[in-house]
C-alpha cells in the first residue's frame, strides 16, 4: 500500500502543481521582419520570475528583447524546450504555456515583450493579470500584438 500511494503521489502533484493554456496571438498588419517576442511572469514587485516562452530561436535577436534580456542574464535560463519560430505582421502563433496553479489569482502577471528588427521596440505590448478572469479574456496589445487569448489545453 505505501509503494502504492508513493508512486501516485508525484503523479497527482505534478497535475495539481501547473495547468497548460493554449496561447493565440494574432499580430497586427505591421511591415517588416518577423517580430521576436517573449512571454515571462512577473511578480508584483514587477520583476521578471520565469520565462514561459520565447518566439524567435536565433539567439542573436535576444538582446533585442532589451528588459527580458538584461534580467535573464543574470539568471541563465535554459529555454530550449520554450522557443518556436519568430511571427510576423498580420500572422498569429499558438503555443502551449505550462502555469504554476499557485501563482494564479495572485499578485502576478504575464508580460509580452516584443521587438521587430530595426522597429521599436515593446517592453509591455501586452501585460495581462494571471487571473482566471484575465485567461479568459481577449486582450488587447499596445505594440505588434493586435490581441491575445488563451483557452485550457
Amino acid at each position: 500500500m505505501v509503494l502504492f500511494l508513493a508512486i501516485t503521489q508525484p503523479s497527482f502533484a505534478q497535475q495539481a502543481g501547473s495547468s497548460q493554456y493554449k496561447c493565440m496571438i494574432q499580430m497586427t498588419n505591421y511591415m517588416g521582419e518577423g517580430a521576436y517576442m517573449v512571454i515571462s511572469l512577473i511578480n508584483g514587485k514587477g520583476a521578471y520570475e520565469k520565462t514561459l516562452y520565447v518566439l524567435g530561436s536565433d539567439k542573436k535577436w535576444y538582446p533585442d528583447i532589451k528588459e527580458w534580456h538584461k534580467a535573464m542574464a543574470k539568471k541563465t535560463p535554459n529555454i530550449s524546450a520554450i522557443t518556436g519560430a519568430s511571427v510576423a505582421g498580420g500572422d498569429r502563433s499558438v503555443t502551449v504555456l505550462e502555469i504554476d496553479n499557485s501563482k494564479l489569482n495572485k499578485d502576478y502577471k504575464l508580460r509580452f515583450e516584443s521587438a521587430v528588427e530595426d522597429k521599436q521596440y515593446h517592453v509591455k505590448d501586452l501585460e495581462i493579470p494571471l487571473t482566471t478572469e484575465a485567461l479568459s479574456a481577449k486582450s488587447e496589445g499596445t505594440g505588434y500584438i493586435r490581441y491575445v487569448r488563451f483557452s485550457p489545453n
